[in-house]
């Protein structure tokens, strides 16, 4: 499913008028309710809107019942549509719930972060958190629609573009170093031609995702920074100190891994200081102590791309170009945190 990107909402519309939809759903959290369902309001006819909380913290099983309720509450039949207004944890349980109502119903993305319009509306992925662990359960599912509509980036603060910003900077590292070099040079960070940019990392993504659909092989180099990444924001998700947003839990991953990626996989030490530069320049640091890592160990033996009880990485020969599944020892593990001076 190839996203649309349009400063207009025509595609949402005409798509809405050639459909025969017997009801529509949308599903919000507070935020979006508040600050992007006015602007797709009057395009809809007689929507039911489903909110929930806002946060990663509410994407797991209790919301999923909620939701499922809302459906059966509103006789919601397996001709109505249901659209996910909001960010990556809005799409992703959005899209779990409506591809596991009675056995799968349509779904479109109306993606309002920039992480969401660059990564997790793309790919198929749907799923929700479980006994603390991100994404454990979901399943592949393709929305019938992505409509991606820039001017939702207004309603974002710096913080949640940066989160946004830490994805595209992957799509860079894995697949394209020219690409990585156009978002470092521009020291004028918010005032971005984020149409132009959103276009080629969702290009970047999806030329991977046409390969490896279900990630059984090139597909799991897009989860650089993602193993070290899911358990930090895992573990700090509830920390009154020094929660993550998903992007910025990302940002640090790829920054431990790079400094895996330099010590096993190749690339060079110029490399690695530059992964390092942008990651601090743009990320406030993390404070970590020996408990806490080995406890973040523990969480990544949990993570979908293992096997055999081994811990597995993408990691980076170079910077434009990703291997998938190299085995990293806890020890090893171990340094990258212990090396990384803050």
């Amino acid at each position: 499913m190839q996203a649309i990107i349009a400063h207009q909402l025509n595609e949402l519309q005409s798509f809405l008028a050639k459909s025969n939809y017997t009801k529509i759903f949308v599903l919000t959290d507070t935020n979006t309710r508040r600050d992007c369902f006015p602007i797709i309001e009057n395009l809809l006819q007689d929507p039911v809107v489903i909110e929930i909380e806002a946060g990663e913290q509410h994407k797991n099983l209790s919301s999923c019942e909620f939701i499922w309720s809302q459906l059966l509450q509103h006789r919601a039949d397996r001709h109505a549509l249901f659209i996910n207004l909001g960010g990556g944890m809005i799409g992703d349980i959005g899209g779990f719930v409506a591809s596991t109502y009675k056995r799968g119903i349509d779904f479109i993305h109306l993606p309002t972060s920039l992480l969401a319009m660059v990564d997790a509306s793309t790919g198929g992925k749907t799923g929700i958190d479980f006994k603390n662990l991100k994404n454990i359960i979901g399943v592949f599912a393709l929305p019938k629609l992505i409509h991606i509509y820039p001017p939702f980036l207004n309603t974002l603060d710096q913080r949640e573009l940066l989160s946004g910003y830490a994805e595209m900077l992957k799509h860079g590292l894995i697949a394209d170093e020219l690409y990585f070099e156009q978002l470092i040079s521009d020291s004028n960070f918010i005032d971005r031609d984020w149409s132009n940019l959103i276009e080629q990392s969702i290009l970047l993504k999806e030329k991977i995702v046409l390969q490896d659909p279900e990630e059984k092989s090139l597909r799991k180099i897009l989860n650089f920074g993602h193993t070290i990444g899911h358990a930090l924001e895992t573990y700090l998700l509830d920390d009154p100190i020094q929660p993550l947003l998903h992007g910025e839990a990302v940002a640090w991953g790829m920054l431990l891994e790079a400094w895996l990626s330099y010590q096993k996989a190749g690339l060079s030490a110029a490399d690695f200081q530059q992964i390092k530069l942008v990651i601090l320049r743009h990320y406030k640091p993390i404070q970590w102590h020996e408990n806490m890592i080995n406890e973040l160990i523990q969480i990544m033996y949990q993570d979908k791309k293992n096997e055999a009880n081994e811990l597995r990485f993408t990691l980076l020969p170079k910077i434009g170009l990703a291997t998938q599944d190299i085995i990293c020892s806890e020890a090893e593990i171990k340094d990258a945190f212990r090396s990384i001076h803050l």
